[in-house]
C-alpha cells in the first residue's frame, strides 16, 4: 500500500470511524489516532465534562488544533470525531494530507447504534433522533465535499468493512499514483 499516504475517517457519530478505523490499521500496518480520544487525554476528562465547561464552541477549538496536529503525521488511520468537519481549515488539512473516507449510514442506523451511548452530549436532549437527524442534514454536505471515498457502513460486519475499505483505498490509491 501507499506508503506515507494516510487514511482520515469521517461520518456521523455511530457510523463506525473507530471500531474500522482500528482494524484498518491493524491490516494497513499503521498507527491508529483517534482524535475524540486524543482530545479527551489532553484534558484529562471526557468529551460530555468539556462540553459542560467550555460549550460546543470551546470543544471545537480543542478538536480542530488536534485535527492540524494528527493530520501532519505520516502513515496513520485517523478516526475524527462527527463534527471535525465542522470546521473550514481542519476540511482542507484532510483534504490536502491525506486519503479522506467518508463512512456513510442513514439516521436511522445511526441512531440505533448510538442510543443507548451516555457520551454523546450532542444527543442530550428530549429528542436525540430529531437532534440525530438535524446534525446529519448539516453534515452529510461536508462529509461528501471533503471525501475521496464514500463507502455505506450498513449492517455488514466490521471485518467486511475494513475489507472494503481496503479494496476501495487500493483503487483509489493506485489511480492517483
Amino acid at each position: 500500500m501507499d506508503a506515507g499516504r494516510s487514511v482520515f475517517l469521517v461520518g456521523m457519530m455511530g457510523a463506525g470511524k473507530s471500531t474500522a478505523g482500528r482494524l484498518l490499521a491493524r491490516r494497513l500496518k499503521r498507527e491508529f489516532l483517534d482524535s475524540d480520544h486524543e482530545v479527551e487525554q489532553r484534558c484529562g476528562v471526557g468529551i460530555p465534562v468539556i462540553f459542560d465547561i467550555e460549550g460546543e464552541k470551546g470543544f471545537r477549538a480543542r478538536e480542530a488544533a488536534v485535527i492540524a496536529e494528527l493530520t501532519a503525521r505520516p502513515d496513520v488511520v485517523l478516526a475524527t470525531g462527527g463534527g471535525a468537519v465542522l470546521d473550514p481549515v481542519s476540511r482542507r488539512l484532510l483534504a490536502e494530507r491525506g486519503t479522506v473516507v467518508y463512512l456513510h449510514a442513514p439516521p436511522a442506523a445511526l441512531y440505533e447504534r448510538v442510543r443507548q451511548d451516555r457520551n454523546r452530549p450532542l444527543l442530550a436532549t428530549p429528542d436525540p433522533e430529531a437532534r440525530l437527524r438535524q446534525l446529519y442534514d448539516e453534515r452529510d454536505p461536508l462529509y461528501r465535499e471533503v471525501a475521496d471515498i464514500v463507502i455505506d457502513t450498513g449492517r455488514q460486519s466490521v471485518q467486511l468493512l475494513a475489507r472494503q475499505l481496503l479494496a476501495r483505498l487500493r483503487e483509489a490509491w493506485k489511480l492517483s499514483a
